[in-house]
């Protein structure tokens, strides 16, 4: 996720635009941000509003308000698609790439 501030209107002042590239690689703007109303979360919405925050479409306070997310809530989609891509949002994927190595009850670390 890229964003760039463009001129919108280079005769008639500086008046900035921010564009940002959205997680499938398309620019987006506030429009395509998911719904307030959205309930079921997959990983291309998640993606959007991490790329929105990032990209100044919206502030992390508002996307925290406008979707019912804690800070701790939209760090680790934040977190998650850094190190592994719109796959890292992926509910069954979460449990995997939120593991800590070698420490799990199932997995001791060896004395």
């Amino acid at each position: 996720m890229q964003h760039q501030e463009t001129d919108r209107d280079k005769g008639q002042g500086t008046v900035l635009k921010i564009r940002v590239i959205g997680p499938t690689g398309k620019p987006m703007t506030q429009r395509d941000l998911p719904p307030p109303s959205t309930k079921r979360w997959v990983a291309r919405r998640k993606a959007e509003v991490v790329a929105g925050v990032r990209g100044g479409l919206i502030s992390l306070k508002e996307a925290c308000q406008r979707y019912n997310l804690s800070k701790d809530e939209f760090e680790s989609w934040q977190q998650l698609f850094e190190n592994h891509g719109l796959s890292g949002l992926r509910a069954t994927s979460a449990k995997k790439f939120r593991r800590i190595p070698n420490s799990s009850p199932r997995n001791p670390k060896p004395l």
